[in-house]
């Protein structure tokens, strides 16, 4: 669908129908926009002068000679992106295409304050990307409620240093590219619908912090201000005893997070420092981290119950660190199945994310691909080439 106030038959708009494979030839898209063949060639022929394009091989005919199939320049440029965790840090780069050339993972302490953490991730980008490749943009996801209009952190429970900065002013420190920044369950939402498209997801990251992204008819929404979807600060009941960093009491972040496993299993003299080593433990049989992780499904899965009732997703899809515990799925699953109303639950998938610690860095790629090739700024880039 053509963005309100692009013309269907500008340049900008024909990359959207080529991507969407709507079209894969000039003749396609004459067809497409009803347009003339020439009106056509004149608005690929304007891509491919700018590098979006390229005819890569013969498409199929149908009858006569074939058609020169059009598709996206790989080489036009990469884009990087960065998951940030509360105790960790994925980096990656991807192709225009959204395939990804390289990936690393760290544990880092998003504690350390925004000037040395996007510096460092900034640096590893750069490292990255191939001396005779174009970086086009970054993408910065923070385990943190961010205002979709402004992006900047807003009031974030692990994020010491951060609130109310600005990602994106702080990144223009380092760079002058473009930027997009957004809530790591947002960008994990989006890589898993990248991943496994439907209509309707919850996803549910479940690491250090628990955060939410929703995907409504197919794209992501945030709501009002960037707050859809954020499920870490809602009251578990009977766990009132429980003070969170908000000044609440009870908080499913409180409750049931990474970070309030590993407050629990030190306080009972267990040695853990990340997530990663309550699952570690899980693993290993520990009857204290198998029980603990139990609790936290299910206190997990009883929020989501309420959300699965009253939005009817398609599926509901665990990711994050906590994912890797069987005990913790299971919990929440069952959880969910019991509480939720037969109806929603009659045809919803319940499962661990398949891209895994990967969904984080393909959506933020994803979301800084489409930023990139929106029709309004294609078309700009084209008109001052003209």
């Amino acid at each position: 669908m053509t963005s309100p106030g692009v013309a269907p038959d500008s340049p900008g708009a024909v990359l959207q129908l080529i991507r969407s494979g709507a079209a894969s030839s000039r003749s396609g898209v004459a067809k497409s926009l009803g347009v003339s063949a020439s009106t056509a060639g004149l608005r690929v022929q304007a891509l491919i002068d700018h590098d979006y394009l390229e005819e890569a091989g013969d498409g199929q005919s149908h009858g006569g000679r074939r058609p020169r199939r059009l598709a996206l320049r790989p080489d036009y440029g990469v884009v990087g992106t960065v998951d940030l965790g509360g105790g960790h840090a994925s980096v990656a780069l991807f192709d225009i295409c959204g395939t990804m050339l390289r990936h690393l993972s760290k544990n880092v302490r998003i504690s350390e304050g925004p000037e040395a953490v996007l510096k460092w991730a900034y640096q590893e980008i750069r490292r990255m990307v191939d001396p005779r490749k174009t970086l086009r943009g970054i993408a910065v996801g923070v385990p943190g409620p961010v205002d979709a209009r402004t992006g900047r952190v807003v009031s974030p429970s692990r994020m010491p240093g951060w609130n109310r900065v600005s990602v994106r002013a702080e990144m223009a420190r380092l760079t002058p590219l473009p930027v997009v920044v957004d809530n790591d369950a947002n960008f994990m939402a989006v890589g898993e619908h990248t991943a496994d498209p439907v209509d309707h997801m919850v996803f549910v990251k479940a690491g250090t912090g628990i955060g939410c992204g929703v995907i409504a008819s197919g794209r992501l929404h945030h709501g009002s201000v960037g707050a859809a979807g954020d499920i870490s600060h809602l009251p578990v009941p009977g766990r009132e005893e429980i003070r969170c960093s908000c000044g609440r009491n009870g908080c499913l972040d409180a409750v049931a997070s990474g970070a309030a496993l590993i407050r629990d299993l030190m306080a009972a003299g267990a040695r853990v420092s990340f997530p990663s080593d309550v699952v570690k433990l899980a693993g290993d049989a520990d009857p204290m981290a198998t029980r603990m992780l139990r609790d936290a499904g299910r206190a997990t899965g009883e929020i989501l119950a309420t959300v699965v009732n009253f939005f009817n997703p398609d599926a509901l899809v665990i990711g994050g660190l906590l994912s890797r515990a069987e005990p913790f799925v299971a919990s929440l699953r069952a959880a969910v199945y019991e509480r939720c109303l037969p109806m929603a639950t009659e045809d919803l998938q319940v499962r661990v994310s398949k891209p895994g610690h990967l969904a984080g860095v393909t959506g933020g790629a994803s979301l800084m691909i489409e930023h990139l090739l929106a029709p309004e700024r294609v078309n700009a880039a084209v008109g001052k080439g003209q």
